[in-house]
């Protein structure tokens, strides 16, 4: 079906803009500021402020739980919160168990509703050429490094590890794992530093768990525009806010954290998945996003 939404009032980074989108089959087909010459059945969408939809970071996803847990942790933790796309992550110790542990959790989000990215996690001795150029043939768009102490970036090979992580060039993310905070303080410092030194595709800062991945992690990761955005020639997802006094030169991480009371609807891939206090859950409707080159619109 082929249909208007009309008036809407689109918030991306801080800019609200008025528009109107023509959708058909899930996608969005054209964004202009109006359609007044066509025919189609409209949704007048101006009591309303339109937002992307979310992407969160969940770093330990529970993989374990039974189907009614699973469907409810879906709903607290994602869709409730605006958020149809999350990144997570498969724990690599050894080498050769990259495959098998991106696998299981492929397997195991198989029935998730909303759509996810599979990175791996990995302790810092494990990145090596060998390593990096499996995640290559893999297409791992993330990866992310436990840094405990300063010194374990001085003794890897930051050329080699270059050279095979070209040209897909996944972003190096770091966890900094020490508890002492003059060291993590450290670490920080000296991870940016190589980073910059050495050329790396990398993120310089952690990436905080439970609120929107900011737009230009997600560009680095090859997230957006795929996913997280509304744009021509895209899917259809979106989260409508209702309007009110308050909600004005706003940022969306601010509407995500502050103002979650107002979000009424949610769309994905077309589909409402959410109206209200009513959820839509569709076990299998998320599917396991591909990247296929991380860092592009950053390029």
């Amino acid at each position: 079906m082929t249909y208007i939404i009309e008036n809407a009032t689109i918030l991306k980074e801080r800019r609200m803009t008025k528009a109107s989108l023509l959708i058909e089959k899930g996608k969005i087909l054209s964004i202009r500021p109006d359609y007044k010459r066509y025919r189609f059945i409209r949704m007048n969408a101006s009591s309303f402020i339109m937002t992307p939809t979310s992407t969160l970071l969940n770093k330990e996803f529970p993989l374990d739980l039974t189907f009614q847990e699973l469907k409810h942790y879906f709903i607290n933790e994602f869709i409730l919160k605006g958020c149809t796309t999350f990144i997570t992550v498969a724990k690599v110790n050894h080498e050769h168990e990259l495959s098998k542990e991106i696998k299981r959790v492929h397997t195991r989000l198989l029935n998730s509703p909303i759509d996810y990215i599979i990175g791996v996690r990995i302790p810092s001795r494990l990145l090596t050429p060998a390593l990096l150029r499996k995640c290559k043939r893999e297409k791992v768009p993330a990866i992310f490094v436990d840094i405990h102490h300063v010194d374990e970036l001085a003794a890897l090979p930051w050329g080699w590890l270059r050279e095979a992580m070209f040209p897909y060039n996944s972003p190096l993310i770091p966890i900094f794992v020490n508890s002492d905070e003059k060291e993590r303080n450290e670490a920080k410092i000296k991870w940016k530093r190589v980073m910059e030194k050495e050329k790396m595709p990398s993120i310089n800062e952690e990436i905080a768990e439970n609120e929107p991945v900011p737009y230009p992690i997600l560009k680095k990761i090859g997230i957006f525009p795929k996913k997280s955005s509304i744009h021509q020639g895209l899917e259809l997802s979106y989260n409508l806010y209702l309007k009110s006094r308050e909600i004005r030169n706003i940022e969306e991480a601010e509407l995500f954290h502050y103002h979650r009371h107002m979000l009424v609807h949610s769309v994905h891939k077309g589909e409402v998945i959410r109206a209200q206090d009513y959820i839509d859950f569709r076990p299998g409707f998320g599917e396991h996003v591909k990247i296929d080159t991380p860092s592009y619109f950053t390029i």
